[in-house]
């Protein structure tokens, strides 16, 4: 059941997608990775630190959480759940996506979606596109039709690169059970990474800051590095963390700083053009 701090909006295909706002400023919206909802956040205690310069808007990509869903799944009804999203924030609004999450404010930017700039936590990208489903994305949407949720959630992580003692440790605790539950929409993250590449970064034409962790292996930095080059607006910085994650204190630093930059020098755009 909704509480009362939570709203909806409905996406192009009549899905109903919910959503949180906390805050004061210019409209920033919060995309979660792989595996994560507000229930069970990517962003715990990151939403809070922007507040204080930014309207934060989270939501439940569709499929989890107290968003709902609707078959079959495409990247660009992910693109149209964002876009009813921002239009409810008052577009244009600033997007932060993690991994997964990243590609999804990146198909929305290509697609025209009412974003001013982007920052982007570790996108997991290929340099061509996949013809067709990948062995990976195959393999997983097989234990996700059989039911075997737990499985194909072991498989998804490892198959990721994520190291096996954050794997383990994960094991019989509330988050793994929460991943567990929305299982079958990693197949919806495998599918995104089939469909992104650097020939869509090409099609991104607002500011984009490209993160990543100093602790993270040499895959996961040089993608960033690889996307921050071929984004016709992209920057690249290191922050200090571990294996695909970072600092929440310095990532908000990060983020109020490039978003706060990004936001007066429309400012003064609006200003001379007065």
């Amino acid at each position: 059941m909704l509480s009362i701090h939570d709203h909806t909006t409905t996406s192009a295909d009549g899905t109903v997608i919910a959503y949180d706002r906390r805050g004061a400023g210019p409209p920033l919206v919060l995309v979660e990775p792989a595996a994560h909802f507000r229930g069970s956040s990517a962003f715990d205690g990151l939403a809070e630190r922007l507040a204080s310069d930014f309207r934060v808007y989270q939501y439940d990509r569709r499929g989890r959480g107290l968003s709902a869903d609707t078959p079959p799944y495409a990247v660009s009804r992910e693109v149209e759940d964002l876009a009813a999203v921002v239009a409810a924030a008052g577009a244009p609004a600033f997007a932060y996506g993690f991994s997964s999450g990243a590609l999804v404010a990146l198909h929305a930017a290509a697609a025209g979606v009412g974003l001013r700039a982007l920052a982007l936590l570790e996108p997991p990208f290929q340099a061509e596109p996949a013809e067709g489903d990948s062995a990976f994305t195959v393999t997983l949407e097989s234990l996700l039709a059989a039911g075997r949720h737990d499985e194909a959630t072991t498989y998804f992580h490892r198959s990721i690169g994520v190291p096996d003692e954050i794997t383990d440790g994960m094991r019989d605790t509330p988050a793994w059970e929460a991943m567990v539950s929305v299982a079958p929409t990693l197949a919806y993250d495998a599918r995104l990474s089939d469909e992104s590449s650097h020939r869509l970064l090409e099609r991104v034409d607002v500011p984009a800051l490209v993160l990543d962790s100093s602790g993270s292996t040499d895959d996961l930095t040089g993608w960033a590095s690889a996307a921050s080059r071929a984004l016709p607006y992209g920057s690249h910085r290191s922050l200090p963390g571990g294996w695909h994650g970072v600092d929440q204190e310095a990532l908000a630093l990060a983020l109020s700083d490039f978003f706060g930059t990004a936001d007066r020098a429309a400012r003064e755009v609006v200003g001379r053009q007065r």
